[in-house]
């Protein structure tokens, strides 16, 4: 069982709800369990290039199954990752900082959500993290 679009929109709609909460201008981007777009949407003020870095987190978390804040660490100086960073190609970018969270139903991966544009990639985790609770209506 993937995604559907309204149990997206619904995270959508949660990620909206936290980024506004907290004040912050983000990009939002949901995909299914083969990481492709299901629901985006962007604030008014986000910067352009927290368009593909939202999907990319989404789809991050889908390819490594796991919340793409995981790869932070790994990346940095001495890290296994060190000198990978991001990797912007479309909607399959690499995005190894936080904003990246698996969608779960029943312990089942069904999709991820993506966040990018608060001022630091702790915030975007925490939004995803909490929008990704979402239950549909």
């Amino acid at each position: 069982m993937s995604i559907s679009l309204d149990q997206a929109e619904a995270v959508i709609a949660a990620a909206r709800a936290g980024a506004a909460e907290r004040g912050v201008a983000v990009a939002l981007g949901v995909v299914d369990d083969g990481g492709n777009l299901v629901a985006f949407a962007r604030a008014d003020g986000a910067n352009l290039i927290t368009i593909d870095t939202a999907i990319g987190k989404a789809f991050t978390a889908i390819s490594i199954g796991a919340d793409s804040i995981n790869l932070t660490a790994a990346i940095q100086p001495g890290g296994p990752l060190f000198g990978t960073g991001l990797v912007l190609n479309g909607s399959r970018s690499l995005v190894p900082y936080g904003g990246g969270v698996l969608i779960r139903v029943d312990d089942r991966v069904i999709g991820a959500v993506g966040v990018s544009g608060a001022p630091d990639s702790a915030t975007d985790h925490a939004i995803a993290a909490a929008a990704a609770q979402v239950k549909a209506p």
